[in-house]
């Protein structure tokens, strides 16, 4: 997870973002959580895109179990964040709901983020 992220570092969609300032794995859960945050608080009014996606799965061996006997069991998956990526963004909002929106959805997260907007 060294160095800035190379892609997906403007906004192509909305005009507003939540960008990442630190690097991380952000889970399934979080996003669905951030997503939900943002629904509900926008009232399903403009769009929303989102620009990560949790393709990595991550594995854990059961507490109590002795060394070796294998990898452990999937037990979620999770995007890989590195700074300067864009989360999520937003459009056909006034800014201060656009604002508002991204804040609560950032406090889901388990990264530093900051709110952009276009021009």
């Amino acid at each position: 997870m060294a160095g800035t992220e190379s892609r997906a570092t403007r906004l192509n969609f909305g005009d507003f973002g939540l960008k990442s300032e630190s690097c991380g794995w952000v889970t399934a859960t979080q996003i669905e959580a951030a997503r939900k945050a943002i629904v509900h608080h926008t009232k399903r009014e403009g769009k929303l895109w989102m620009r990560i996606f949790p393709d990595k799965s991550f594995t854990k061996k059961p507490a109590g179990t002795r060394m070796g006997s294998g990898k452990g069991e999937v037990v979620g998956y999770v995007a890989v964040v590195k700074p300067g990526r864009i989360i999520f963004e937003l459009g056909g909002l006034a800014p201060a709901a656009a604002r508002l929106a991204l804040l609560r959805a950032s406090a889901k997260l388990a990264i530093r983020t900051r709110i952009i907007s276009r021009g």
